[in-house]
């Protein structure tokens, strides 16, 4: 049973741009773990200034726990998802086949794919008809679909590690938005696209970001520099 005096309160930035804002946001909402919600936007291209007042690295995401007389910040979304599974059923799956390729997995996407980050910036409210593949991308999509078709092959769907919404998916999901952006093939891990874009956190995720109002120059350039924007569902 939940303690009542035990609060969550996780930070996170723009629903269009922080990827790495949605890793712990969805984990928590797919596994039911309330958390007091708060939105600290993008301004401009460094916040660092602004964000140390409530993160050490000046980044987000940031989960503040407070319980009874104590108080933690705890940073990073990797940093905030063991923190969790420290506390919370299914973060993890319980089968040890399972348990250990997921956290291969999301450790892999939390370290590395730098291409897939640079070149197809996240922008979940618009589409683009992304510039020619570098070596590098190409590569990065490779693996990506490797892993997504292994994990729906070896645990059976219709999530990465199998029946239920780990944080494996957590990690991934900034991708999904990615693949339908800039149209990437993904070979049969596009049935786990499919159904991950259709969770409800998902949808709520989406259903904000499109009703964001502002907008911040420098993660706008970024995108330009990905490629043509096609379509743009944003208000504004």
């Amino acid at each position: 049973m939940p303690n009542p005096l035990m609060s969550y309160t996780l930070i996170t930035a723009n629903r269009n741009y922080s990827s790495w804002s949605l890793r712990p946001w969805i984990l928590m909402k797919a596994l039911g773990i309330a958390f007091d919600d708060r939105l600290e936007p993008f301004t401009k291209p460094s916040n660092y200034d602004e964000f140390r007042t409530f993160s050490p690295t000046g980044q987000v995401p940031t989960l503040l726990h407070a319980e009874e007389n104590i108080s933690r910040t705890i940073h990073d979304s990797m940093g905030i998802t063991l923190y969790l599974a420290d506390r919370h059923d299914g973060v993890w799956p319980s089968d040890p086949a399972a348990r250990s390729w997921a956290q291969c997995a999301a450790s892999e996407m939390h370290s590395g794919f730098s291409a897939l980050r640079n070149d197809c910036t996240m922008n979940v409210g618009v589409r683009v008809k992304p510039k020619p593949m570098s070596g590098a991308l190409k590569a990065n999509v490779a693996r990506i679909r490797e892993l997504w078709e292994e994990g729906l092959s070896r645990f059976g769907g219709p999530y990465l590690a199998g029946a239920e919404f780990t944080a494996a998916d957590a990690f991934f999901a900034p991708v999904a938005y990615r693949v339908r952006t800039y149209g990437l093939d993904v070979g049969a891990g596009q049935a786990w696209v499919d159904h991950i874009l259709a969770h409800p956190a998902m949808l709520q995720w989406e259903a904000e970001a499109l009703q964001e109002s502002w907008r911040e120059e420098g993660h706008e350039e970024e995108l330009r520099a990905c490629g043509e924007v096609i379509a743009d569902y944003r208000v504004g």
